[in-house]
């Protein structure tokens, strides 16, 4: 039985960070999962091709600590797409996420990503032929539909699609796809959000797993949205605003308000952990900034954290750079008044 599975029989909600390219990297990942035990990981998305014949090791290795992780797969050619399972089966990840969502020009040009959603048919034999040869989950991320497509006519079709060629579980994000005229940040931004959409796709599916995904800002948000569905997933808002990820693990249990669980953090212990793993990358060949351009948005809101941004992005990016600059932006911030200040709010 899959976690999907066991997630939809016992009742529990999922909480995942999205892939997104350039962002989520096995240093991101690994910051993440300081911040969260449950949370679901997602890599960038990694094309079938360069899985194939690009460097290996570096597109796919990751530290045990950061399961469970998902890897993002993009392509169109189910050839491509099973051998770079096949190869990515090695590493030992959780699931397998087909990407059917991304807009951007280099994806198009591949005819891949939110270019699929054109045709549910070819990517539900792509799903059934990834089935075949995953051991693990073989999952799908796409949006409610492209250009001039009419969401409501045709994401039941292609869910239904999914569904039939045995996806174990699908991610919706709750906008269109513009292939022309947006560029990827204005796809995630410009068109409407329509989650009463994804919400009856739920109700009309309860023996499925839905998870939603798209401009979900915060945990109150998410937890709303757990309401309804069976999972949800932030993508910019857990990266810029990394530290809410501390309230994950606690909104999930509902043992603590969501939104101010972030007071149960060990900030200074995971000041340590970060230190001894950039010592780590920084001994494998690896620069400072690498896992310190990840830490910058971890104290949205606290007393130094403009502080804490500007020695990590200036001082860390130095030739050079040594762990210290990790310390020296810790001490940057307030964080025994703004304990003090969450256990304030929580008991007032």
């Amino acid at each position: 039985m899959s976690f999907y599975e066991t997630a939809l029989k016992s009742g529990n909600s999922i909480f995942a960070v999205a892939p997104m390219i350039d962002w989520t990297d096995r240093h991101c990942r690994f910051l993440h999962r300081q911040l969260s035990r449950e949370a679901l990981l997602y890599t960038e998305m990694v094309v079938a091709d360069a899985i194939i014949h690009g460097p290996r090791e570096r597109l796919l290795s990751f530290s045990p600590q950061e399961h469970p992780v998902a890897l993002q797969l993009g392509g169109s050619d189910a050839g491509k797409l099973c051998e770079a399972i096949r190869i990515a089966s090695d590493y030992g990840y959780d699931e397998i996420n087909l990407n059917v969502g991304c807009p951007s020009d280099r994806v198009q040009s591949g005819t891949f990503g939110a270019c699929l959603m054109r045709d549910p048919g070819h990517v539900a034999d792509l799903v059934a032929a990834m089935k075949q040869v995953s051991s693990v989950p073989v999952t799908v991320k796409c949006r409610i539909g492209i250009d001039d497509q009419e969401p409501a006519d045709v994401l039941p079709d292609f869910l239904a699609r999914m569904i039939g060629a045995g996806a174990d579980a699908i991610w919706i994000h709750a906008r269109k796809a513009w292939l022309q005229g947006l560029s990827p940040k204005e796809n995630r931004e410009i068109p409407p959000l329509d989650y009463d959409l994804v919400h009856r796709m739920k109700r009309e599916n309860p023996n499925v797993f839905l998870g939603v995904n798209g401009g979900i800002s915060d945990l109150e948000q998410a937890k709303a949205h757990l309401s309804v569905m069976d999972g949800v997933m932030l993508g910019r808002a857990a990266y810029q605003n990394t530290g809410l990820l501390a309230g994950v693990d606690a909104m999930l249990k509902g043992s603590s308000p969501a939104g101010v669980a972030t007071v149960d953090a060990d900030w200074l212990a995971l000041r340590d952990t970060m230190i001894a793993y950039a010592e780590h990358v920084i001994a494998s060949g690896g620069r400072l900034h690498h896992v310190t351009r990840h830490m910058v948005g971890l104290f949205q809101g606290y007393a130094g954290a403009r502080r804490f941004r500007q020695i990590l992005s200036s001082e860390a990016t130095k030739p050079g750079a040594g762990t210290e600059i990790i310390s020296a932006a810790f001490a940057a911030v307030d964080l025994a008044g703004e304990t003090e200040r969450a256990a304030e709010r929580i008991a007032g």
